[in-house]
């Protein structure tokens, strides 16, 4: 048999391969021969040195840094498709703008904002308490003073002014002259002046009180005139019919003037001893503030005690013992002087005669006794606020601190 006829049609001879690499014969759309003289594969139709070639390059690119499989120009296959091994959470962290090497914030817990909000309270409360606090104590306190010095000391003068003209009247008809008459004219007088002094009404009250005192002088002299002259005569008639109309006459008489200066003192009074809706609502505000306060020391002292384990801290407790004295003492204070206030107003509100004008001064110097230091402690709400304060910081400012500078 030649071997130009092989029966499977490929010829072994030196024609049938050089009509294979030209591609002539049935193996026509291989790659050509290398000039070696190697055979390709008849899998792949790849020459065993082209495959041992992409091997190395794969391998020699590994090492030289680029990635392995790094898709060419042309367009990636479904394999080049596919989502990462690791389940596509390198490109979360990606879009979330964070890395997977980053390790959590040491001070991300909420304790540093939770202590910087109570530490904020803390001070507007205490504040707030202070203000509110001395505002409604000098509401109350700081009328009492006034109360005692000057308008109750006032309408008592009045009411002595009052029962000596009374009793000066009824003596002024005698037939001689009488030493009770001078008597009484002069403890109007010294009334009169007392009354100046407590600077009743103000400057239009002080001109009444001037022209009243000028009046009792010519009502004093006109009297005297008229026991000087014979008794049943027309003349001594006259004089006391004059003296006795600069007495009572209903428009311009002194007893009218005096009236009228009394009813002004009298509301005087009930304004400054009254407790009224604004004052109600000054105190309800305290008292809610100081509750809140109270409050929020006690929770404040829970949270360190819960994050901390610190079962007490100093400063919030002699915070809260401070604001609980405080508040006992001013309440304490503002009731006792509300009641000598009160009592005060009844009892001057009627009206006095003879020795009940001295007994009325003395219980109102007892109703009102005191009340001028209770309304210097003013100036002690405004210390013991600072102090809350400081205190409220001092047993916070440790632990804020710790947080604040903690290392990131």
């Amino acid at each position: 048999m030649s071997t130009d006829r092989d029966p499977a049609g490929r010829g072994t001879g030196e024609r049938g391969y050089e009509a294979r690499a030209s591609g002539s014969g049935t193996g026509a759309g291989a790659p050509p021969a290398p000039a070696t003289g190697v055979r390709p594969d008849p899998d792949t139709g790849v020459p065993p040195a082209a495959r041992t070639g992409a091997r190395s390059g794969a391998r020699s690119g590994a090492r030289s840094g680029a990635p392995a499989g790094t898709p060419g120009p042309g367009p990636a296959s479904r394999a080049d498709r596919r989502a990462p091994s690791d389940g596509g959470l390198g490109a979360l962290a990606g879009l979330l703008g964070g890395h997977r090497h980053h390790r959590p914030v040491p001070g991300g817990s909420t304790t540093a904002h939770e202590l910087a909000v109570r530490h904020r309270l803390l001070l507007a409360l205490s504040a707030l308490l202070t203000l509110s606090l001395f505002v409604s104590y000098e509401g109350v306190h700081g009328d009492a003073d006034p109360l005692r010095t000057s308008s109750a000391p006032a309408v008592l003068s009045i009411d002595t002014a009052l029962y000596a003209l009374g009793e000066a009247e009824r003596d002024a008809g005698a037939a001689t002259p009488t030493s009770d008459f001078q008597k009484q004219i002069s403890v109007a007088a010294q009334s009169l002046a007392a009354a100046a002094g407590d600077n009743v009404g103000g400057p239009s009250g002080r001109q009444a009180l001037q022209t009243v005192a000028a009046l009792i002088t010519v009502y004093a002299v006109k009297v005297q005139q008229a026991q000087l002259q014979p008794d049943g005569s027309a003349l001594r008639q006259a004089y006391l019919s004059y003296a006795t109309s600069i007495l009572t006459d209903e428009g311009s008489g002194i007893l009218a003037r005096l009236k009228v200066l009394q009813t002004q003192q009298r509301a005087a009074v009930h304004r400054q001893t009254s407790f009224g809706p604004l004052l109600w609502l000054c105190w309800a505000v305290t008292l809610v503030i100081a509750l809140a306060l109270a409050g929020c020391l006690l929770e404040t002292q829970l949270f360190l005690r819960r994050r901390f384990r610190r079962r007490y801290n100093r400063g919030l407790l002699a915070a809260g013992a401070l604001l609980a004295a405080g508040l006992a003492v001013t309440l304490l204070f503002t009731v006792w002087t509300h009641q000598g206030m009160t009592d005060t107003r009844r009892l001057l509100d009627r009206r006095l005669t003879g020795p009940a004008i001295t007994d009325a001064g003395r219980e109102t110097a007892a109703h009102l006794a005191h009340t001028g230091f209770r309304a210097s402690a003013a100036g002690g709400i405004l210390i013991g606020g600072v102090l809350v304060m400081a205190l409220a910081e001092t047993g916070l400012r440790r632990h804020i601190d710790e947080y604040r500078f903690r290392p990131r």
